[in-house]
């Protein structure tokens, strides 16, 4: 009878869908934790007897957690797809993780889905294949051969609870019984939670969701419903203020700020005030770009319970003229509600050089071309209220920084040519992230040289601010994206550059005099908003004059 009832299920030859899941845990555990594993042999604490045997307990917990989880689909038709989804997964983070030292938190997660085409075909490459085909592929191709036993379906119910509760007991003894070992390493080490491959992708991108969800849909909240330009006093001219959004800039790779190689050689010749110590809003663009145009600032932003207009918002509604050039992956919706145009999308009547643009991608002076044009497109009535153009560069932006720059501005040689950037000797990455420094220099002098061909009938200024900094390896961490609670100085110091044009008048003189006095005043993306506001001459209730980094100089 009972040889009869297996027949009806089939075979018994085979492996259960637990078995499965149970190789695949283990598998994941080990192999597709790598990183993690390599981080906790490189503390300290750990080099120890009760160190090595909470490595080995804390590897029986990620293994405990992730066959837990997929017991809940340990079916005969769902089990291979199940696994082959985490497998997947858990082989294409360890890569990054691995290989630039990020971690996948829910910023980074961010990061990583407005990331296009364009900028993630920079971060793969053979070793990104090889890494995937051997811890995911590989695996993969004997799981979907293995052949699976048939049991009946309350039976194997009844396996898989059972399973997740041992699993859960499991965990939750190892937790009781290394609580010390694991609450002290989870705080003084707070990234290695994010660590923990594929869970921490699946829970960023759970957070993810659930802040999307908590914000009101609906239309953006207005703010400054009472913007107005101030009365110009006659025989003034209307601003023309030009907002250079920069990509991946650290500050102590300005010379401008005391850095030591002539990264700056251009704007050394221009009446300029670069600030030395400004602070990003976050690590990314996903992050920085949105928080630093926002009136809320950094801690407020975070917290918001509803997404509002922004500063782009606020001018236009004061009757200025906006304008929004891109040459990276978007302005973040920015941009959506005033005139938008992409760098490599020429201007009516202009043509791009082919130097300039190819493959998709221009250099970052195709950011001017056509801006003449684009210029005189905008309503005639609001341009003689005044102008903010805001030009979003690619800037350094890695790991590619090779493909930054042209090949005929590259000063610091050899450089490095590739995205596996810890393959290069140190020299070699700098070399190369310093021409793409070097370019953005030379891109900001072709800026203010376009303004000042427009000094005649505007009042000219030039803002320079960088969404973030970069890692260029300090503690074998490479890129940016780090939470900003971990997150080191190199990805968080940006630069700030601000130019008022050269037309000889002892007020712009003596402004310029006054802010180089106070350069090396604390300052972070909190003050943009304020700061351009104030530059555009616009009166409303959100703008504070204390975070305008101009205000004080303003009366000279």
């Amino acid at each position: 009878m009972a040889d009869s009832k297996m027949q009806a299920f089939g075979s018994e030859r085979g492996w259960t869908p637990l078995a499965l899941v149970l190789l695949g845990s283990v598998w994941i555990a080990s192999v597709g934790n790598w990183p993690l594993w390599r981080t906790l042999a490189q503390l300290p604490e750990m080099s120890t007897g009760r160190g090595t045997l909470f490595v080995a307990a804390f590897g029986v917990m990620v293994a405990a957690l992730t066959t837990g989880l997929l017991a809940l689909a340990a079916w005969r038709r769902t089990v291979k797809p199940a696994i082959a989804i985490v497998v997947l997964s858990a082989a294409i983070g360890a890569y990054f993780m691995g290989t630039y030292g990020v971690v996948l938190d829910p910023t980074m997660m961010t990061n990583v889905l407005q990331t296009d085409p364009r900028e993630a075909g920079d971060l793969l490459g053979w070793r990104f294949i090889a890494n995937v085909a051997l811890i995911g592929v590989l695996p993969l191709v004997w799981l979907w051969r293995a052949p699976i036993r048939r049991m009946p379906v309350a039976r194997q119910a009844l396996h898989n609870v059972l399973a997740f509760v041992g699993c859960a007991l499991v965990l939750v003894a190892l937790i009781a019984l290394f609580f010390a070992d694991l609450s002290a390493t989870m705080r003084n080490h707070r990234s290695l939670r994010y660590l923990i491959n594929p869970a921490n992708a699946y829970f960023s991108l759970g957070v993810i969701a659930k802040q999307a969800n908590a914000r009101p849909a609906g239309p953006l909240e207005t703010i400054s419903a009472d913007a107005h330009v101030r009365p110009r006093a006659a025989g003034t001219r209307p601003p023309l203020v030009v907002l250079v959004v920069g990509e991946t800039a650290r500050a102590d790779h300005f010379a401008l700020n005391g850095y030591a190689r002539p990264t700056n050689p251009e704007l050394a010749r221009e009446d300029i005030v670069s600030f030395t110590h400004v602070t990003s809003c976050g690590t990314n663009t996903a992050a920085s770009l949105p928080c630093m145009f926002s009136a809320l600032g950094r801690s407020r932003f975070e917290a918001r319970e509803r997404d509002q207009e922004n500063l782009l918002d606020v001018a236009q509604r004061a009757g200025l003229a906006v304008l929004w050039v891109d040459n990276q992956s978007g302005c973040k919706g920015l941009c959506d509600r005033v005139p938008h145009a992409a760098a490599i999308e020429p201007a009516s009547g202009t043509a791009l050089p082919s130097e300039l643009c190819s493959d998709g991608e221009c250099f970052d002076e195709a950011l001017l071309v056509g801006l003449d044009q684009r210029l005189a497109a905008l309503p005639a009535e609001r341009r003689e209220r005044g102008v903010l153009i805001v030009l979003h560069q690619m800037g350094s932006h890695g790991p590619a920084y090779f493909k930054r720059s042209p090949p005929n501005r590259k000063p610091f040689q050899p450089e490095c040519a590739s995205t596996v950037l810890q393959q290069c000797a140190l020299e070699t990455l700098v070399n190369a992230y310093d021409n793409s420094i070097a370019y953005t220099d030379h891109v900001l002098a072709a800026t203010i040289h376009w303004l000042e061909r427009h000094a005649a009938g505007n009042e000219p200024v030039l803002v320079y601010l960088s969404d973030h900094g970069e890692s260029l390896g300090e503690n074998n961490i490479f890129l940016h994206g780090l939470p900003y609670a971990l997150a080191p100085r190199e990805q968080t110091h940006v630069p700030m550059v601000v130019w008022f044009g050269a037309d000889g008048t002892a007020g712009r003189s003596a402004r310029t005099a006054c802010l180089r006095e106070r350069r090396d005043a604390p300052l972070s993306h909190d003050h943009l908003f304020h700061t351009v506001l104030g530059l555009l001459d616009v009166e409303t209730r959100e703008y504070q004059k204390a975070l305008d980094a101009v205000a004080p100089c303003r009366g000279r």
